[in-house]
Parts: structure tokens; sequence; C-alpha cells
């Protein structure tokens, strides 16, 4: 029986070279977030919301534009993290 991810974490790479990672709970959330929030804007210069739904108090935004690459990794609390 194949195990369910507890969390999701998305690493989204940026133009100059900088890598932020953010957790979703599931990988519909993420999905909804990247075709409502990101796609309709990928050209814009404009700044756009990241949720960071773990960390109380803190955001971030981004500029579509400078995504150049994002990464999906299913994360099982109860494997070891990888660095």
């Amino acid at each position: 029986m194949p195990r369910k991810p507890d969390e999701y974490a998305v690493s989204i790479f940026m133009s100059g070279g900088h890598k932020e990672e953010v957790r979703f709970t599931t990988v519909q959330d993420f999905q909804k977030w990247y075709s409502n929030e990101l796609v309709p804007k990928s050209d814009s210069q404009d700044f756009i919301s990241v949720p960071i739904k773990n960390i109380q108090g803190e955001y971030m935004v981004v500029r579509p534009a400078g995504i150049v690459a994002i990464r999906v990794e299913p994360v099982f609390l109860g494997s070891v993290e990888r660095f």
C-alpha cells in the first residue's frame, strides 16, 4: 500500500540564482495557487504572494517573471530529511 505524503515541499528557483522553499499541505493546494495566482501572471513584474502556511507572521512575495523553475517534492514525516 503506497504511503500518503504528510506535506509537499515546493522549491522556487529564481532568475538570480536564489532558491526558496515553501510547504503545502496537499498537492491540490499547490496546484490551486499555481493555476490561480502564478500562471495567469507568469510574465508580470508585479509582486504576487506566496503562501507560507507553516510560519506565523511571515510572508513572501515574488515577481512571477523571475521564476525559472519549480520543484514539488512529497515529504513523509517519518522519513529522514535530505539536505
